[in-house]
């Protein structure tokens, strides 16, 4: 979905057949690291998460892109495109599927002159009654960078923090999926390379059961409502005001 409107149209009828809507968010559920960090962020390991940031870099020159993907309307611009992303694990990581704002939102378009329909970078601060959170996405990753992006998250807690070098660590550690915990007792390099990521089989068993167990329905919207109004907030007294 690209706008509020089709959100609002989707929403009612999710809830009136029951079926599953759902969102692959892959910044969550297709990163291990981000799967372990939830596992930690559970279990105590930082103590009450205060704060989020998220960084989502990527690449516009890793793949030929079709016409629409320059087309603001068709695309829905780019905090609701990877931004939504983001969203999803402030929610995730913040305690809750409903309860969050948004606060401020930028969008522009800073390198690409020759492309007005796009969006190459973006920001969000979001919050919630315990969580504030940061987010910024681009497409600014250099050609220098031996992948699509750099991205990262840090997960402040009131006991210690996570860093997610999610893609490439660029201090050299080879692989992906790295993980690095501070608390009390030191500083803690993991990898999570061995990490089992557990949606595909949970959605699986959530569409058998009609359970929801991959993630709670109203998380996918939630995150979906939080990028478009970011998006509509960004916009504003822009070209691309909608």
């Amino acid at each position: 979905m690209t706008t509020l409107e089709q959100l609002g149209e989707a929403n009612p009828v999710q809830a009136d057949t029951g079926r599953i809507y759902p969102v692959c968010y892959s910044e969550h559920f297709e990163t291990r690291s981000t799967v372990k960090a939830g596992e930690l962020v559970a279990a105590g390991a930082i103590g009450k998460v205060v704060h989020t940031v998220g960084l989502g870099p990527h690449a516009i020159r890793n793949n030929q892109r079709p016409d629409w993907f320059f087309d603001r309307p068709r695309y829905g611009g780019i905090l609701t495109d990877i931004g939504s992303h983001q969203c999803e694990q402030f929610l995730f990581f913040s305690g809750t599927d409903t309860d969050a704002e948004v606060i401020s939102a930028t969008v522009n378009n800073r390198g690409n002159p020759d492309r007005p329909g796009l969006q190459d970078v973006g920001d969000m601060h979001l919050r919630t009654p315990t969580t504030t959170g940061y987010v910024r996405v681009d497409w600014f990753t250099p050609a220098g960078l031996p992948t699509w992006g750099d991205g990262r998250l840090t997960i402040l807690g009131t006991e210690g923090y996570i860093e997610l070098r999610k893609y490439v660590d660029i201090a050299g550690r080879p692989g992906t999926d790295h993980l690095f915990l501070v608390d009390g007792k030191g500083v803690q390099h993991i990898d999570c390379s061995a990490v089992e990521l557990p949606y595909g089989r949970q959605l699986i068993a959530d569409v058998l059961d009609r359970t929801e167990t991959a993630m709670p329905q109203v998380r996918a919207f939630k995150a979906m409502e939080l990028a478009l109004t970011a998006q509509k907030m960004a916009e504003i007294g822009t070209v691309w005001q909608q």
